[in-house]
């Protein structure tokens, strides 16, 4: 078991405050509301060892635009992988056969906490950047790891100077690697149509956009090598049957894609409206004279927003008291918010809110 605190642990806070699972507004994850609407999965799926090339890889080349991707039980599984699969390809180099050299990766200080895990596992030393590391920071480091957007701080790094990083790197054995989980809503910000490239790594999700985290399906994107020491490393059979007819369908269906991506930009930002007027309203203070206007502020992409305030873990403490579950940061210092499914749900968050919005 993970010893991460990630969203979606609803059961744990369920026995934390003493109230039914069914009785929690759960949005504490970024993945979306709306699960695509697949339709009835082959019975054969279930009978038969699943199988490459069934139609999967092809939809995903056609989405990702690429034609060099490897399907994975969820980005997770590369994010636990890649640091020893770059490790071995270093150590087949003679200047890194020495157990002396000391391999260093940048990392976001503040990010999905479990790129780090996975990097202090194989024995890399953390470089921590905030926000956007300095040219110094990619200068000095062997990888460099970049979430894009960012989770949960929703900052989005242009293409131009992420490949103007990678071609840094690159010219000295460097690897970037770009987690691209929430990317799918703006396809312009993605790398990945023009991959493959050597010495870079971009890791997708099936689970945030397309509501699918349950199926547990993700996909890296890299060059040949790579993707042959990552598959060596997985095994066979690492994605169930009914997993890929699944991914298969909602890849393919385009027309859900933009009916999904305008839905989710407009509840988007009707979260970051709400959070705005209540956070200005319950907040600020206006007989506050010191000139501290930075007291409270949100940021997010498409499919959270996050609300950075002093107080953020009593502001917590007291959402789950009123059953509403969302994500407080591993830094203490914000609370990063899932969309509501209806308007049902719409009408609840904006209850409560008022009631537990403050800064002391």
């Amino acid at each position: 078991m993970s010893g991460l605190m990630h969203g979606g642990r609803l059961r744990l806070a369920s026995d934390k405050y003493q109230i039914p699972f069914s009785n929690w507004l759960d949005l504490s994850t970024g993945v979306s509301p709306w699960t695509y609407p697949f339709t009835n999965v082959d019975t054969l799926c279930w009978n038969r060892l699943p199988e490459e090339e069934d139609g999967l890889e092809a939809a995903a080349r056609q989405y990702y635009q690429t034609d060099s991707l490897l399907a994975v039980a969820g980005s997770q599984m590369a994010i636990q992988l890649l640091p020893k699969v770059w490790l071995d390809h270093l150590k087949e180099k003679p200047q890194y056969l020495s157990s002396n050299i000391n391999l260093k990766v940048g990392l976001p200080k503040q990010g999905y906490k479990e790129h780090e895990k996975a990097w202090l596992k194989a024995g890399w030393q953390v470089v921590h950047y905030d926000g956007v590391p300095s040219s110094t920071i990619v200068a000095d480091v062997n990888a460099l790891v970049v979430i894009n957007p960012n989770n949960p701080s929703g900052l989005l790094i242009s293409n131009k100077q992420l490949l103007e990083w990678h071609q840094l790197l690159s010219a000295n054995d460097g690897l970037l690697v770009v987690d691209e989980a929430f990317a799918d809503i703006d396809n312009n910000s993605s790398l990945s149509h023009l991959c493959p490239k050597n010495n870079l790594i971009i890791l997708r999700s099936i689970g945030k956009f397309f509501g699918l985290a349950g199926i547990r399906v993700g996909f890296v994107i890299a060059n040949t090598p790579i993707l042959h020491r990552l598959a060596a490393e997985i095994g066979p059979w690492i994605i169930a049957g009914p997993s890929r007819e699944v991914t298969k369908q909602a890849l393919e269906d385009s027309g859900w894609h933009k009916f999904q991506c305008a839905r989710l930009k407009k509840s988007t930002e009707r979260l970051a409206v709400l959070l705005t007027k209540i956070a200005t309203n319950q907040i600020q203070d206006p007989h506050d004279l010191s000139g501290n206007t930075e007291r409270w502020r949100i940021s997010g992409s498409s499919l959270f927003q996050t609300l950075y305030l002093p107080n953020a873990k009593e502001v917590h403490d007291n959402l789950c008291k009123e059953a509403v579950f969302v994500r407080l940061t591993d830094e203490e210092d914000a609370l990063r918010f899932g969309l509501p499914l209806n308007e049902d749900q719409w009408l609840r968050l904006e209850s409560v809110l008022p009631k537990v919005l403050t800064l002391k």
